[in-house]
């Protein structure tokens, strides 16, 4: 006959400490606080039995409590608070008069109602497994060919993991595989040309929609773009992909237009439309045919367009709108309309986006204006009594160098401000054709003084320069 301990019914304790012993006087209420102590040290330890070795233990508040394990732990109560060193072996053996096979860790897992040293267990293998994916990372990367554009670096996997990517990457139900198909789409970025993301996904995953955004793949094929050099954290979407030559979508997106085409157009008066990125790299415009109609205005949101539309027939509105923050290849149709000799007045929402768009604007366009994006129309722009009103990010506001106040009032008040709060300004600009007079011109406060510190501060770099590619003709910023 086996004399081998039966297993625990509960599945609490290791290799059926418990079979016959009697526990109903060591599970008292008074006494659970020394177990539950015994349980923590235990999942730190990952030893379940907690037979041998030392621990040190605090005593509670409580006189009830602390006189409830007096056999247990000495012969004397221990004083409120005081930490007492306890020699597991001992302890052992005054629970063994209880059940020839009970341990500390045996019942302190009945005293809690689970099974101990797990959480220990947990994080050893997942120790294990991250070691194994940053070594089959490691392996994918080196058999990449020779001219793929990104190439993870091991010194990029500690990177990845403060910034939560490793985390994620374990969370995914196969991240063995996530890392491969990843390497994958490394492998197959184009040297040179343009790949569509949905070819290049349904390629990859058998799914077009596969790196979309948002998706564990596309995030991490980004991330290790950043991490290369490539692409930069923060970028808009469409501008990371075409670093890796991919294009998001030659269809969607672009730039919203009243009285603004490619030359060669017709289209009816007052027709909205929308210019695709497609179009735009492809576009050539037309020369303003008088100079006191060569403004064209610059807008964000598309609630202006549509309440440009309402403004009267006979008023020849010219207005473009990126419809949120631009991509590279929007900021560069931009730049070639002014190369074609017409004005550009661009203004957005008071907040980070919007003044990140109107930087991007007049750095690549350095003939533009900046349209009612002084700190006066700040203040102007303001609800004097939002519900529920939004707070500035105010470590990405950065600076404004058109209007140097502006920064400063946004940073001072804390809250954002929208095109809507200054819609019957902007409509009366569009109604006369030009900007309210007095814009500070692009790039620089108005007076000799200021211009000159502008023009000493663009100098130095502060904000990127954008360059654009001779192959596509779309705008990179360095």
């Amino acid at each position: 006959m086996s004399t081998a301990p039966a297993d625990c019914s509960r599945g609490w304790c290791p290799d059926g400490a418990c079979h016959g012993a009697r526990l109903d006087s060591l599970l008292t209420a008074e006494a659970r606080w020394l177990w539950e102590q015994f349980a923590s040290r235990a999942d730190k330890r990952g030893d379940p039995s907690m037979a041998a070795g030392t621990t040190v233990i605090t005593a509670p508040q409580d006189a009830g409590q602390r006189a409830a394990v007096l056999g247990l732990i000495g012969t004397r109560i221990l004083a409120p608070g005081e930490r007492c060193r306890i020699r597991l072996d001992q302890l052992t053996l005054r629970l063994r008069r209880h059940g020839v096979h009970l341990t500390p860790g045996a019942v302190a897992a009945h005293a809690v109602g689970r099974r101990l040293g797990s959480a220990a267990a947990e994080q050893a293998r997942q120790a294990a497994r991250t070691a194994g994916l940053r070594l089959l990372r490691a392996r994918l990367s080196a058999a990449l060919p020779g001219h793929a554009p990104v190439r993870p670096s091991d010194e990029g996997w500690e990177e990845l993991h403060h910034a939560g990517r490793v985390a994620r990457i374990l969370q995914h139900p196969a991240p063995e595989e996530l890392l491969r198909r990843a390497a994958e789409v490394l492998r197959l970025l184009p040297g040179r040309g343009c790949v569509d993301r949905r070819v290049l996904a349904h390629r990859v995953t058998g799914d077009p929609h596969g790196l979309d955004a948002g998706t564990d793949l596309a995030s991490l094929v980004l991330a290790e773009a950043a991490l290369a050099g490539v692409s930069g954290i923060g970028m808009p979407l469409r501008t990371a992909w075409s670093r890796l030559g991919v294009a998001l979508d030659s269809l969607n997106g672009g730039l919203l237009t009243v009285g603004v085409h490619p030359e060669g157009w017709v289209v009816p008066a007052r027709h909205p439309c929308v210019l695709p990125p497609y179009t735009l790299t492809k576009a050539t415009w037309p020369r303003p045919e008088r100079e006191e109609e060569s403004w064209v205005f610059v807008t964000e949101n598309p609630s202006i367009t549509a309440a440009a539309l309402a403004l009267p027939a006979h008023v020849p509105v010219r207005l473009l709108c990126t419809v949120g923050t631009p991509a590279a290849v929007e900021v560069d149709a931009l730049a070639r309309l002014a190369d074609s000799g017409w004005r550009i007045a661009v203004r957005a929402d008071f907040d980070a986006a919007g003044l990140a768009l109107v930087r991007a604007v007049l750095h690549a366009v350095p003939t533009a204006e900046a349209w009612r994006m002084t700190a006066a129309d700040y203040t102007a722009s303001l609800h004097p009594s939002p519900f529920e009103p939004g707070v500035l990010d105010l470590d990405r506001v950065g600076e404004t160098p058109w209007d140097p106040p502006l920064a400063a009032a946004m940073r001072g008040i804390g809250r954002p401000a929208y095109e809507e709060g200054l819609l019957d300004q902007l409509l009366a600009d569009l109604h006369q054709g030009s900007p309210s007079a007095g814009a500070p011109p692009c790039g620089h406060p108005a007076g000799s003084e200021r211009d000159s510190q502008s023009r000493r501060a663009w100098a130095a770099g502060r904000l990127p320069r954008c360059a654009r590619s001779s192959s596509t003709g779309v705008a990179v910023h360095r």
